[in-house]
C-alpha cells in the first residue's frame, strides 16, 4: 500500500476535498489499496458526520449514507416495509462486514471482475485502453446485459439491486455546492467508451442519503444464487416486488444483480406482467423480454438460462403458480 494523507472531517465542507477520497467503512476501498488499484494521496474520514440516521420522510424514508448494512437490514420499519432491502442486505458478506460497510460504500463498491484486481492484466476500467482479456478470458461471474466491448464487469451489490426494485434515489452533496437526488438509472453509468465513469459522482462529491418511496403493496421477496450459501457474490440474485388483484397482476417492480454492470431494471418486463393472470407462459414472457439483448461471452454463458428459471421461480411463489 502507498503512502497516504488521512483526515477526518468534522464537517461537510471539510468533506467536499476535491484532492481526497472519501473513505466511511472502508470495506472495499483498503483491498482496492492493498491490491493498488486505487493509490489515493489522501483519504477523508467522513464517519463523524451526521449521516446516520434512518428517519420517515414526507414521502417514505430517508436513510443516512453512514447507516451500516447490520443496522439498515434489522430496522423495524426496513424489516416491516421494505423485507425485501431487509433480505438482500444479510444475504451479502459477513456479520462482521455488515456491521462495517456503509450504505452510501455499498452504492459506490467496484467489481469483482478477477482481471480488474490483477493489475499485471490489461483492463479498460482500472486503464481505459488497455483491453478487456474477460472477454474471451475467465468470464463466469461477469455480465451479460448493459455491457460494450470495452467491459463486462458486474455491479457486486445486493443492497443497490433490491434499492433499484423500490425506485430509491440517491442524494448527493455537490462539491461546488448545491444538492441532487438521483434516480439510480440516473446515478450508475454504463461502460461505453470508457468503464473506468461508473457514476456521476465527481471528485469531492458526497452520498449524503438515500430516499425510499413510501412502502409497496403486495409481496416482496430477494433470491440470490451463488457458488456457495454465504460470501460469495451473486451470479444472478432477482428483487421482486409484486401484487395482484382479482387474479390479475397489479403491480410488478424487477431488479436484477449478477447480470449487468449496474443494477439492472427493465420496465419493459414489468408492463408484460401488468394485467395478466400470473401463469408459467406468461412468466417465460417476461423472461423472454428481459434476455433479448443478452450476450453471453463462453463461460458466463449459463446465466441467460439460470436468470430465466430463477425470475420464473420468483414471479411463481410471489404470484402462488403451481410449477
Amino acid at each position: 500500500m502507498k503512502p497516504f494523507d488521512y483526515v477526518r472531517a468534522s464537517d461537510a465542507a471539510e468533506a467536499h476535498d476535491t484532492a481526497g477520497r472519501i473513505i466511511a467503512g472502508g470495506t472495499n476501498l483498503i483491498d482496492l489499496m492493498k491490491h493498488q488499484i486505487e493509490t489515493p494521496s489522501k483519504l477523508v474520514d467522513v464517519t463523524r458526520l451526521d449521516m446516520h440516521e434512518i428517519a420517515p420522510s414526507d414521502d417514505g424514508l430517508r436513510i443516512g449514507a453512514l447507516v451500516s448494512n447490520s443496522d439498515l437490514a434489522a430496522h423495524d420499519t426496513v424489516r416491516r416495509d421494505y423485507p425485501v432491502l431487509s433480505r438482500a442486505l444479510l444475504s451479502g458478506a459477513t456479520g462482521q462486514l455488515r456491521n462495517k460497510a456503509t450504505t452510501g460504500g455499498n452504492l459506490m463498491q467496484r467489481t469483482r471482475c478477477p482481471y480488474f484486481y490483477d493489475t499485471a492484466q490489461p483492463c479498460n476500467k482500472r486503464q481505459p485502453g488497455s483491453g478487456c482479456p474477460a472477454m474471451a478470458g475467465v468470464n463466469r461471474i461477469l455480465a451479460v446485459l448493459g455491457t460494450s466491448d470495452q467491459c463486462i464487469a458486474t455491479h457486486p451489490s445486493d443492497m443497490a439491486v433490491a434499492m433499484r426494485a423500490l425506485d430509491a434515489r440517491i442524494e448527493v452533496a455537490r462539491a461546488g455546492g448545491g444538492t441532487e437526488t438521483l434516480p439510480m438509472d440516473d446515478f450508475y453509468v454504463l461502460p461505453g467508451d470508457d468503464p473506468s465513469v461508473e457514476t456521476v459522482m465527481q471528485p469531492g462529491d458526497l452520498i449524503t442519503a438515500v430516499h425510499l418511496p413510501s412502502a409497496p403493496t403486495g409481496h416482496q421477496t430477494y433470491r440470490k444464487v451463488r457458488d456457495r450459501s454465504s460470501y460469495a457474490f451473486a451470479l444472478v440474485s432477482v428483487a421482486a416486488v409484486v401484487d395482484t388483484d382479482g387474479g390479475k397482476i397489479t403491480e410488478a417492480a424487477l431488479a436484477f444483480g449478477g447480470l449487468a454492470p449496474r443494477p439492472w431494471r427493465d420496465t419493459d418486463v414489468e408492463q408484460v406482467l401488468l394485467g395478466e393472470t400470473p401463469s408459467d407462459a406468461l412468466f417465460d414472457k417476461a423472461a423472454d423480454v428481459l434476455l433479448a439483448d443478452a450476450k453471453g461471452h463462453g463461460g458466463n454463458d449459463f446465466k441467460i438460462p439460470l436468470v430465466r428459471r430463477t425470475l420464473k421461480a420468483v414471479l411463481a411463489d410471489l404470484t402462488g403458480v403451481t410449477r
